[in-house]
């Protein structure tokens, strides 16, 4: 992956509230801040205008200065929509603080029929393969970077177990290796573009949701524990996912990168899983036991957003449609192939 702030350019709004944080990144820091609206926590607008503000923790943008990112007023404007959206995944999961129950409740299997993997097995084609990597690419190329923010909120077993499983989601020390950069591959192997963050202006709401969470747990301390359930989540139900995917790659798009991202995940997400339970959230609730229920709500949310993300694409392709948004890069791809 080699495209930096150098190139990526800021994204094409979807509504007032996103235009007028694009044009104010466009102007010198200490210029002030719109005011957030009462947009639709879970809207296309208000979902870009908080991934713009975070993307300014990562790797920013070409032709915003770099000093935007710690701005008094766009961190108050961030924190409005920071609190829209926490408020409405507050309200729509359940809560409750029993954590077993919850993780046991990640490793119920499920059918081969169900969700995205199984409209794929039974009716899928490759370019649906390719849109849902586009959807993806913007989660992965961030893979594991959000949980870095929680390692120095941590400590003791939970902090060294932690940064182990990271150690892994990082390559082991070797950048070829590093899952991000693994699924950069995938998408050049499956006739994508690999750049970082190149499909944010087609990907919809309900995956800028699901980055916007990472992001938002991993930046305050105070969800510190959601962002492990956050973790949790995502390890527990990756391994039997990425089997069922990486089989998917090999029929659909039998390319050696699309199906080793996959491959890469099953045995060491396994792993990852037990590390996470046993260590990182054991040792999490042994020094602060008051933390259940924020780990709860980390993983609910997570489960939450990745049903609305799964509910969005399958009615997309059920009804015949493109589940991005606007040009559709799996069809110009396959227009260049032709």
């Amino acid at each position: 992956m080699t495209s930096t702030a150098e190139t990526r350019r800021l994204p094409l709004p979807r509504g007032e509230l996103s235009a007028a944080v694009t044009e104010l990144l466009t102007g010198p820091p200490g210029s002030g801040a719109p005011l957030a609206t009462n947009a639709d926590p879970y809207g296309e607008d208000l979902l870009l205008a908080l991934h713009t503000c975070y993307e300014l923790h990562y790797q920013g943008f070409a032709e915003v200065d770099e000093n935007w990112e710690w701005d008094p007023d766009l961190l108050r404007l961030r924190r409005d929509l920071e609190q829209s959206f926490l408020t409405a995944l507050r309200a729509d999961v359940p809560g409750g603080d029993d954590v077993d129950t919850e993780l046991d409740r990640l490793l119920e299997p499920t059918r081969d029929t169900d969700g995205i993997a199984g409209f794929l097995a039974d009716q899928g084609t490759p370019d649906h393969l390719r849109e849902y990597f586009v959807h993806r690419s913007i989660y992965h190329h961030i893979e594991a970077d959000p949980n870095a923010w929680v390692i120095p909120r941590l400590r003791g077993l939970a902090k060294a177990a932690l940064v182990a499983v990271e150690f892994d989601e990082f390559g082991g020390g070797r950048g070829d290796r590093v899952h991000a950069q693994l699924f950069a591959d995938l998408l050049a192997g499956a006739e994508l573009e690999p750049g970082y963050l190149h499909y944010l202006d087609v990907v919809p709401a309900p995956m800028l949701a699901l980055v916007d969470m990472m992001s938002l747990f991993g930046l305050h301390r105070a969800l510190r524990a959601a962002s492990v359930g956050h973790f949790a989540a995502t390890e527990i139900t990756s391994s039997p996912a990425s089997r069922r995917l990486a089989a998917l790659a090999r029929t659909l798009l039998p390319h050696p990168a699309c199906e080793h991202f996959y491959t890469e995940h099953v045995e060491a997400d396994a792993v990852h899983e037990q590390v996470i339970r046993r260590e990182v959230i054991a040792e999490l609730l042994a020094g602060e036991p008051d933390s259940a229920a924020t780990i709860v709500f980390g993983i609910q949310a997570t489960t939450l957003l990745e049903d609305r993300f799964a509910d969005h694409v399958l009615t997309c392709w059920r009804a015949g449609r493109s589940s991005l948004l606007r040009n559709d890069p799996v069809t110009d791809a396959a227009a260049a192939r032709d």
